[in-house]
């Protein structure tokens, strides 16, 4: 070896090195969002068309509305569900999410001008259709539109990241967007809003607007950070002052979509924790023979909860009670006051509409119970019919067909019956034919009598027995 020459080196990589440059290979491969994505100025020219609502979008957009808010009215999930399907909302909010990614001030302000149309216009529609409509009472799918949650926004954001990553690609995911649009429900919570202003009712108004909020920002957030995340190119602002603007705008409608709504989650968490150890308690603690507990309220409260048992027979004992009290630790109830009700229905303490509602409710329950069992009985005897039925064998009419076809029969007869084998553990049905005939006949006579029985009583096995 000359001096100038330097020695080969035959070892290999580390094994762990190898492992990690193979994992971080698989990752990419199966993560990387480089495959199939589309031209920027493409992905812009597909997003800025849906930002205008004119013509077509803003008919949609009204009949989108008049539809969620007859869903909302008449408590319908499919009728929201389709007038979600239906809606353009998603155009001017993914729109302000692109322009923030791109630093595109005009189609920020075109989007955000557009979306505060679409929100006008989707307020007078629902509020008009409410004012007209005979049903005000508030039902479950408008309720579940007033109490925004920290999982809102989830779901919004969520939503957003897989419908701009959707809409990036050359060939368009096409159940992705109106995934989106339902997961997200845009539609909704403006038409609880236009509910809110037909009925007066602010407290409504706040709840959904805030949700439309949220999952506007939400929304608008999520594409701006897969906006960034794939490297389009950005413009640059018409000054720094603008820039810092923008961004401050966003941060604060970031924080204003977050904090609130996650307080509102939060004290949402507690309730329900709260209701189960509620329930846990009243299961576990309350099953004398000697009493009866009529019903329960569980009144939670950020202070102190309040719960509220109603009991008949045997009065609890000042000990008792005691030690009843001293058990609530273990169920999660160390702050929560008890409140007992106790005595017999002449006691003016105990609360008579609970025990009339309680015991209403059972006797719904044991009649519902028992039609159940009465119509199930009745199923299974109409089938029995229906098979006993169809298996009768119209044995006149066999033997006045059998006659056309072979004018010498003199007997005939047929029944099915069960044929079991030597091995077998269940049997099979076989249709047993007797026939007496005034000469003999040939095989080939009696198979064709046998095919014609087998085609004439839908028979897969037949027995035929010739005199």
């Amino acid at each position: 070896m000359t001096p100038t020459q330097k020695p080969v080196s035959n070892s290999s990589p580390p094994a762990n090195t190898s492992f990690w440059v193979a994992f971080r290979r698989f990752l990419h491969d199966r993560f990387s969002l480089d495959d199939d994505k589309d031209d920027q100025e493409a992905v812009v020219q597909s997003i800025s068309r849906g930002i205008e609502f004119r013509g077509i979008n803003l008919w949609a957009l009204i009949f989108a509305i008049l539809i969620a808010s007859i869903g909302l009215n008449i408590n319908s999930t499919a009728a929201i569900t389709g007038a979600m399907l239906i809606s353009p909302l998603m155009g001017p909010i993914m729109g302000i999410g692109l322009g923030v990614g791109i630093n595109d001030l005009d189609m920020i302000l075109r989007a955000l001008k557009n979306l505060a149309i679409a929100v006008l216009f989707s307020l007078i529609a629902s509020t008009l259709y409410f004012l007209i409509s005979p049903l005000h009472v508030a039902q479950s799918e408008l309720l579940d539109r007033t109490s925004p949650t920290v999982w809102d926004t989830f779901i919004a954001f969520f939503g957003g990241l897989a419908g701009i990553i959707a809409g990036s690609r050359r060939e368009k995911v096409g159940n992705v967007i109106p995934g989106v649009a339902i997961a997200t429900a845009l539609m909704p919570p403006l038409c609880t809003a236009g509910y809110a202003i037909a009925t007066g009712n602010p407290i409504y108004f706040a709840g959904a607007f805030y949700l439309f909020l949220i999952n506007s920002v939400c929304i608008s957030l999520s594409a701006f950070l897969i906006v960034r995340f794939l490297g389009y190119k950005q413009k640059p602002y018409p000054s720094a002052h603008i820039e810092r603007r923008v961004r401050t705008t966003i941060w604060i409608a970031v924080v204003i979509a977050i904090v609130p709504s996650t307080y509102l989650g939060y004290q949402i968490v507690r309730k329900t924790i709260f209701e189960q150890n509620v329930k846990r308690f009243v299961d576990e603690e309350f099953n004398s023979q000697t009493r009866q507990l009529i019903g329960y309220k569980a009144r939670f409260h950020r202070n102190q909860p309040v719960v509220e048992l109603t009991l008949i027979g045997e009065p609890l004992l000042p000990d008792s009670l005691a030690q009843l009290k001293s058990t609530m630790p273990s169920y999660g109830l160390d702050n929560t006051n008890l409140v007992i009700k106790q005595g017999n229905f002449k006691d003016a303490n105990v609360d008579v509409d609970a025990i009339t509602s309680t015991i209403t409710d059972q006797v719904i329950q044991y009649s519902q119970a028992s039609i159940a069992r009465k119509d199930h009985t009745i199923d299974s005897l109409r089938r029995q019919i229906e098979q006993t039925q169809l298996s009768r064998l119209p044995v006149a009419d066999l033997r006045d067909e059998l006659k056309t076809l072979l004018p010498d029969v003199r007997t005939f007869t047929a029944s099915r019956a069960l044929l079991m084998t030597a091995t077998s553990t269940r049997p099979d049905t076989l249709l047993l034919v007797y026939a007496r005939f005034s000469r003999p006949h040939t095989a080939t006579e009696k198979k064709r009598i046998e095919n014609w029985l087998r085609s004439r009583t839908k028979s897969n096995r037949v027995k035929l027995i010739v005199e």
